[in-house]
């Protein structure tokens, strides 16, 4: 079962005190954002009149998108048209008093806008200003839209499988990716801000993301430049997944102890003695052999006969859960990686737990995902801006404000 918990009290996060404009959308940002506020940020997120895209995502519990549900936990909507110049000076307000800006438009954009990072960079020193694009600012691919799909592409994602039919990893891998490597970068100029007194603009790609985190297994052969290095063949990950006779296990044995180990829990102990498999050197230049061996040993046994045997030798194993089967997993269920809580319009939500876990400052989840323009009133007023002024701004659409919000004020 998932830990249900109460929201509700105040951010305990290291980020706690640290104020983020949010003007990010869809995937890379909106994570990027939500790592930040798990980990005490104060964020607003500042959305258009037409709200960011994954609202109207599904599946959907009485009008909120399940995706957008997740990624937008712990933050406040600002509903703000930036297309006016008041709207630009609300903006300008809301940045003037936060420590990080995060957007992830094209290029450019936020410059046309006058909301880009040498407009306060002057004004507000420690500022860090961070900017998510595709493929950055020049190039011949600079000016296209880039979303997941075209990352996997460009950066070799899509031909991890290794033949010549591409296929695409099915998950918005490089929109997360980069959100990681956002929050990492934004917390290190933030750090580098406190020390020094300076902020900074930072620039993170998809592209240079991707390139990154495929880079130490996958590029291995494109790493060394001088004549003669041995070539090696790709890494091939299905060679972890073993067919049993009634169904599927997953083994990863690294070290020698562990390869030794499956070897005994598969009643081929005597490969131990073969010179084709004594060493890793060995063993990577016969893999094709190797496979063929274990795969024939594998289809003797059980699943669960495998996970006893596999157990004794403590070789690195595990089922294989299907979607529906994670949140039954007895170690997520020990580890309380997934909690509930009560949601006032999408009901009971079920969402994962801050991966960092800090045991001073802890992350929480404190704030249920806001609908659009739900905290507008309140971030205006916090602004400095009179009642007089926040009517003034709606009645001129301006800003927004969700209908429950504003009944909460009349």
């Amino acid at each position: 079962m998932s830990k249900h918990i109460t929201l509700g009290g105040k951010a305990t996060g290291p980020l706690a005190g640290v104020k983020v404009a949010d003007f990010s959308a869809v995937f890379s940002g909106p994570i990027c954002a939500g790592i930040l506020g798990d980990q005490g940020a104060d964020v607003i997120k500042v959305e258009a009149f037409t709200g960011d895209m994954m609202r109207r995502g599904l599946p959907q519990s009485n009008g909120m998108g399940s995706a957008f549900t997740t990624m937008n936990r712990n933050k406040r909507s600002l509903c703000l048209n930036l297309q006016t110049e008041l709207g630009k000076e609300v903006a300008t307000k809301l940045i003037r008093s936060s420590d990080v800006v995060l957007e992830n438009f094209r290029p450019g954009v936020m410059e046309r806008l006058g909301l880009g990072y040498d407009t306060f960079q002057s004004v507000q020193p420690k500022l860090v200003y961070a900017s998510i694009n595709g493929v950055g600012a020049y190039g011949p691919y600079a000016n296209r839209r880039v979303y997941d799909a075209v990352i996997q592409a460009i950066s070799g994602f899509a031909a991890l499988k290794g033949d010549a039919a591409p296929e695409m990893v099915n998950n918005l891998i490089c929109d997360k990716i980069t959100s990681l490597t956002a929050a990492e970068a934004i917390v290190a100029a933030l750090f580098q801000a406190e020390r020094s007194g300076t902020g900074q603009k930072v620039d993170i790609s998809m592209l240079d993301a991707a390139l990154s985190f495929l880079w130490p297994d996958t590029m291995n052969n494109f790493t060394f430049l001088e004549p003669g290095i041995e070539r090696v063949p790709y890494l091939d990950h299905s060679v972890f997944l073993h067919r049993t006779n009634d169904g599927w296990i997953a083994t990863m044995p690294v070290q020698d102890a562990e390869i030794f180990g499956t070897f005994r829990a598969l009643d081929q102990a005597q490969l131990a003695d073969d010179p084709r498999f004594a060493d890793q050197t060995s063993r990577a230049r016969h893999r094709d052999e190797l496979r063929t061996l274990l795969d024939s040993a594998y289809v003797k046994f059980s699943t669960k006969e495998l996970g006893e045997r596999f157990e004794i030798e403590d070789v690195p194993y595990s089922l294989i859960n299907d979607r529906a089967d994670v949140i039954h997993d007895p170690q997520i269920e020990a580890m309380d990686a997934l909690l509930t809580y009560d949601h006032p319009r999408a009901g009971l939500v079920r969402t994962p737990r801050p991966a960092a876990q800090y045991a001073a400052t802890p992350s929480n989840v404190r704030a249920h995902t806001p609908e659009l323009g739900e905290h507008t009133g309140d971030i205006l007023a916090q602004l400095g801006f009179t009642p007089a002024q926040i009517d003034s701004l709606h009645q001129n659409q301006i800003v927004h404000s969700s209908d429950e919000a504003r009944a909460a004020k009349s």
